[in-house]
């Protein structure tokens, strides 16, 4: 009985293994989902407009840095970060107490001056009195000797009447001259005086100049893009103070590699595109073109002038394309291209209407299409439109 039923077992074991061995039967194959509203576009080749593009930053044409002349405690400070100044306009003052001093000292030596001058004056006038009578006195005096000297001649006088007057004639000669030497020492002091006010009059120009050294003014209209220094702080010569830049002007500063700058010349057009203002193309012109490289890049700095635009500001990161000659190049609707983490690429439809994904290579932008360098070919199609919806093997409608 025993060895009966170990006979069973082993059969049964054996059919058991013969039909874990055997093959499975295989489901019915599913049929491909079916995505309907999808667009699609034939691969072709077209001229484009080929250029060079560079990036850059945003940059005021014209930026000034204000520091003061004077050292001195700032007393008042008028604007602040972000607000709009007009040409001169002052926007700091400087405690400056010495130009006062020193300007009330310039004004009281002109005072002096004026004085001496004056006195000068009186007495000048009084020695041109003194000189015409002393003149006239050696006239007559002279007019008598000659007349003496012809009596004495004729024996007429006696030689004493004619030495007396001889005399006076002598010092009526040498009082005339002794005039004319005070007046011309009271011009020479005239002029001494006359030379101290013009110098007070300087003095008290220069103090008035280094008086409105207290005031700081901005040359420029613009924004304030920049506080040094605050109320209460020691101002010193040249160190600044406010940053101000004009805002009527901008220029995006695009760094250039050196195998490109020698094909970009002085008036080149740009297209310049800044994101931050929405990225309208905007026209520029290249204005600039420093000579010299940048060591650490191998660069070159072009300043580009553009329409300028209210919301354009001092640091904005920009592009700027160079326009060259057309050339063929395949270029697709942006919107056909999907990214897959890291990897981008478009549905390739096949003839049997099933979408295939394929990674692509991409190159340039051309307004809403996107060039690719490598992973198609012409005359192959691909979805432009309901992309979102598609994934590697459904078919479209």
């Amino acid at each position: 009985m025993k060895t009966k039923f170990a006979i069973i077992f082993v059969f049964g074991a054996i059919a058991m293994l013969q039909l874990a061995c055997g093959k499975k039967p295989q489901p019915a194959a599913e049929k491909p989902l079916v995505v309907t509203g999808v667009q699609v576009e034939k691969v072709a080749a077209a001229p484009v407009d080929d250029f060079y593009e560079a990036t850059g930053t945003v940059r005021a044409k014209n930026t000034t840095v204000l520091s003061s002349r004077i050292m001195g405690t700032v007393i008042s400070l008028r604007v602040r970060e972000g607000d709009r100044v007009n040409a001169g306009q002052a926007l700091i003052e400087i405690d400056n107490r010495e130009a006062a001093a020193q300007l009330q000292k310039a004004q009281a030596g002109l005072r002096q001056a004026e004085q001496s001058v004056a006195e000068a004056d009186q007495t000048d006038n009084a020695a041109q009195s003194a000189k015409a009578a002393a003149e006239a006195n050696k006239r007559l005096a002279a007019a008598t000797l000659a007349r003496y000297q012809t009596l004495l001649d004729r024996k007429s006088v006696s030689p004493q009447e004619f030495d007396e007057v001889k005399a006076r004639a002598t010092v009526a000669e040498a009082e005339a001259d002794r005039a004319a030497k005070m007046l011309d020492m009271l011009a020479a002091k005239k002029r001494q005086a006359q030379a101290q006010m013009d110098q007070a009059k300087a003095d008290i120009a220069s103090a008035q100049i280094f008086a409105g050294y207290a005031r700081v003014v901005t040359p420029i209209s613009g924004i304030v893009t920049a506080k040094q220094i605050e109320v209460g702080a020691t101002a010193t010569p040249g160190a600044p103070l406010l940053t101000i830049e004009d805002a009527s002007r901008y220029r995006l500063e695009a760094a250039i590699e050196e195998s490109q700058i020698g094909n970009i010349k002085l008036k080149d057009r740009a297209r310049v595109r800044i994101d931050a203002i929405g990225g309208e193309e905007l026209e520029g012109a290249v204005a600039e073109i420093l000579p010299a490289a940048d060591p650490a890049s191998r660069s070159y700095t072009v300043k580009i002038d553009v329409v300028t635009q209210s919301q354009l500001r001092s640091g904005l990161y920009g592009t700027a394309r160079f326009l060259r000659e057309q050339r063929q190049a395949i270029a697709i609707p942006a919107k056909a291209i999907t990214q897959r983490g890291q990897l981008t690429g478009v549905f390739v439809v096949n003839e049997a209407n099933v979408a295939r994904l394929r990674l692509v290579k991409t190159g340039k932008s051309f307004g809403d299409r996107v060039e690719v360098l490598s992973g198609l070919n012409e005359g192959e199609r691909i979805a432009v439109d309901g992309v979102a919806k598609l994934n590697d093997g459904v078919k479209v409608q």
